[in-house]
């Protein structure tokens, strides 16, 4: 099952649009985290055995102090898309970075290129 945690940044509705698709898909204001820090976010998404999906570069930055090899996070680095826009992004990085994100990774991805980094990170 593919389980992700969308990050306050990215939009609500893309959380729903992503669980038509089969998705397991929460967005942090699903459960009352969306003024929640950012170390609590990737605690919650470890914890549920989520993927975390981003606009923040924090993120990445957190995984490499902690050098933990889990969760996996996305960094989405493609401003101004819609729900829509945003739920297409993750499922083309999805196909193509599964089993990467099911072992541990940080996902850096825009429109045209997606940058895999196994964790932990160093």
């Amino acid at each position: 099952m593919k389980r992700v945690l969308l990050d306050q940044g990215l939009a609500p509705h893309a959380a729903a649009i992503l669980r038509k698709e089969g998705f397991d898909a929460l967005h942090v204001s699903e459960i009352g985290m969306e003024r929640a820090d950012d170390v609590l976010i990737l605690e919650r998404a470890r914890d549920d055995e989520r993927v975390c999906i981003t606009l923040d570069h924090d993120f990445h930055a957190h995984l490499a102090m902690t050098g933990q090899g889990h969760p996996s996070v996305i960094l989405l680095r493609a401003q101004g898309l819609d729900a829509q826009g945003q739920a297409n992004l993750i499922r083309v990085i999805y196909v193509q970075c599964e089993r990467a994100l099911r072992e541990g990774a940080a996902v850096s991805a825009d429109r045209r290129t997606i940058r895999v980094r196994r964790l932990p990170l160093s």
